[in-house]
C-alpha cells in the first residue's frame, strides 16, 4: 500500500476507485466497503484509494468540546489499512481552510483534477464540503459532467451491520472488549513506547512494561486488567494489562497502563510495543497488602492464560 500526505505524489494510478471517510477502527462496516472498492477494481482493471483527513475533522471544528478520543492513531490505522489490501491511502491534512471548500469545489479540485477517480463508493448519507453540503445527489449530477461513476452504499446495506465507530468507542471505554472485537472484527490495539516506572512488579515476580501513549487523542479502555498478547521481535507473547491508578501502592490519581508478559524476561525500555486486547479479567482493586495483591496477579495470570489458549491473535 502506497501512503500519500501530498496530491502532488498521486500520480500515475489506473482508474482510482475511492472511497471517502475517516475509517477510525477500520470496523466491519468499512471493511465491507474496502472489500466492494476491490470487487470493482478487479472488474474494471482499476486501483483502490481511501481518502481520508487528519487531524479528525470535528477536532478542527469544534476544538473546545468535541471530546473525541480515537481507536486508531494515525500509525495503527496504516497498519490495518494494509491487512486489508488496500493499494493507495491518501491523508489529507484536514483545516478550517480545507473546511471552508465548497462541495462542488471540492469534487473538482481534489477528486476529478488531483486524483482523477474513475468510481466512487459512498454511503447513502455521506456528506462533505462546507457545512456538509454536499452529499450524494451531487455526486450523482456532477457524474456525467466529469465522466465518473457513483456507487451507493444503500441503508439497507449500512443498517444490516449496525455497527458505527462510535458505537465501538463507547464499548471500548467501558472495557467491554468482546463487543469491540465483535464489531472491529480484529483486536483493539494500544501502542506506546515502555518508560520506567517504580519497578515494583519487580519485587513480587510481576514485572511490567510501563507503556507510554505518545497521542493524548487515543482511546483508552477503563481501569482495570486485561487479557492481552504482544508480537515482540517476530514472537507472540501472552501477558495482562493494568490500567489505572495501582491504588495499592500509589496515593495518586494518574492513570499508568502497564503490561506484564508470562514468558518474557528482555529488557523493553525504550521500546515501541503494540498490546492486542483480548478480555476484561476485573477492574481495578486495592489490596491490603503486596502479599495479597500478588495473589491475586497469581489468579489473574491462571484466568488469562486459559483464555489466551483458547484465541488465535
Amino acid at each position: 500500500m502506497k501512503v500519500y500526505h501530498n496530491l502532488e505524489d498521486f500520480k500515475n494510478v489506473n482508474k482510482p476507485i475511492i472511497t471517502v471517510g475517516t475509517f477510525d477502527g477500520v470496523h466491519i462496516g468499512h471493511q465491507r466497503i474496502l472489500n466492494r472498492l476491490k470487487e470493482i477494481a478487479l472488474k474494471t482493471g482499476g486501483e483502490t484509494v481511501l481518502l481520508t483527513f487528519f487531524p479528525h475533522p470535528r477536532m478542527i471544528l469544534f476544538p473546545d468540546s468535541h471530546g473525541l478520543k480515537l481507536i486508531n492513531a494515525l500509525n495503527e490505522k496504516i497498519k490495518l489499512l494494509e491487512q486489508f489490501g488496500l493499494d493507495h491511502l491518501i491523508i489529507l491534512p484536514f483545516d478550517k481552510e480545507f473546511s471552508q471548500t465548497a462541495p462542488e469545489e471540492y469534487v473538482k479540485r481534489f477528486l476529478i483534477d488531483k486524483i482523477n477517480l474513475h468510481t466512487i463508493v459512498i454511503g447513502y448519507d455521506h456528506q462533505f464540503g462546507k457545512n456538509r453540503a454536499g452529499n450524494l445527489a451531487l455526486l450523482n449530477k456532477l457524474a456525467p459532467r466529469y465522466h465518473f461513476f457513483v456507487e451507493e452504499i444503500s441503508a439497507q446495506e449500512i443498517d444490516e451491520i449496525k455497527v458505527s465507530s462510535t458505537k465501538i468507542r463507547l464499548a471500548i471505554s467501558k472495557g467491554n472488549i468482546r463487543i469491540a472485537t465483535q464489531y472491529l472484527n480484529h483486536y483493539f490495539t494500544l501502542e506506546g513506547k515502555v518508560i520506567k516506572g517504580e519497578q515494583i512488579g519487580r519485587t513480587i515476580g510481576f514485572p511490567t512494561a510501563n507503556i507510554y501513549l505518545e497521542y493524548n487523542y487515543k482511546i483508552v479502555p477503563n481501569k482495570g486488567v486485561y487479557a492481552i498478547t504482544s508480537i515482540i521481535d517476530g514472537i507472540k507473547y501472552n501477558g495482562m494489562l493494568n490500567i489505572g491508578t495501582r491504588p495499592t501502592v500509589n496515593d495518586e490519581n494518574s492513570i499508568t497502563i502497564e503490561a506484564h508478559f508470562f514468558s518474557l524476561s528482555q529488557d523493553l525500555y525504550n521500546r515501541i510495543i503494540c498490546v492486542s486486547f483480548v478480555k476484561k479479567l476485573r477492574n481495578e482493586m486495592k489490596f491490603d497488602s503486596l502479599e495479597a495483591l500478588k495473589n491475586q496477579l497469581e489468579k489473574d495470570k491462571l484466568t488469562a492464560l486459559e483464555i489466551l489458549s483458547t484465541v488465535n491473535v
